[in-house]
């Protein structure tokens, strides 16, 4: 094997693990409300729907679709196929399990699950640090929504058989979901810099100590 094959099968198993970490990524970022790094897994130029492109677009409507119709949410990833087109695009599938606690108008909020998959372009270009790989465009294909049987809505989740219901610590690793809350819409400033390749969680951590937990069996 010649150093050139050698170098571009490093490369090609490199943007595997990239790519393979935005799905990952972007549930994390959703379900945390971070409106920045969700925006910073997209290229500068990401389109908008027809009239509009950029991270400050895309970071303002993710942040209005987010309002409504779901107030939590938590997003599984599943399977996830990925097939290059060049060096620098690829495409993908993955599977996403979810549920969505949502309000109701005049009634008792409902729990949400739903199916889907995503099918995915992927695209590398400039970084702060160096080529990276980004999303260039997502669909989503849903397979069904529907609500859950005594779903744990309202507070004090976690309702374990003969325990009193507590709060669980799902979102308190991370600051940006009580800030997204905290706010009507939009914060206004610029898109923040992304963050270091191995430095993603540490980033949207920003300083917030490890909550005290309860440790269990499960």
């Amino acid at each position: 094997m010649t150093d050139a094959a050698l170098l571009a099968r490093i490369d090609r198993l490199e943007s595997l693990d990239q790519i393979r970490q935005l799905p990952a990524k972007y549930a994390l970022c959703l379900d945390m409300r971070d409106m920045d790094a969700m925006a910073n897994l997209f290229p500068e130029d990401v389109r908008v729907g027809k009239d509009a492109s950029g991270r400050l677009a895309f970071r303002a409507w993710m942040d209005r679709t987010l309002r409504s119709p779901f107030t939590g949410t938590s997003h599984h990833i599943g399977g996830h196929v990925i097939e290059f087109d060049d060096a620098d695009h690829a495409h993908g599938v993955v599977y996403s399990k979810n549920e969505h606690e949502t309000p109701v108008a005049g009634g008792q909020d409902e729990w949400v699950i739903m199916q889907m998959m995503y099918v995915d372009d992927y695209v590398r270009a400039a970084g702060p640090d160096g080529p990276r790989w980004y999303f260039a465009r997502r669909l989503p294909l849903y397979w069904y929504a529907t609500d859950l049987n005594k779903p744990p809505v309202g507070d004090r989740k976690m309702r374990w058989p003969g325990t009193e219901p507590a709060e669980g610590n799902f979102h308190k690793l991370f600051p940006s979901y009580a800030e997204y809350w905290a706010r009507e819409g939009d914060h206004g400033g610029p898109v923040a810099e992304p963050a270091p390749l191995e430095k993603f969680l540490e980033t949207m951590r920003r300083g917030a100590a490890a909550p005290k937990v309860k440790v269990r069996a499960d």
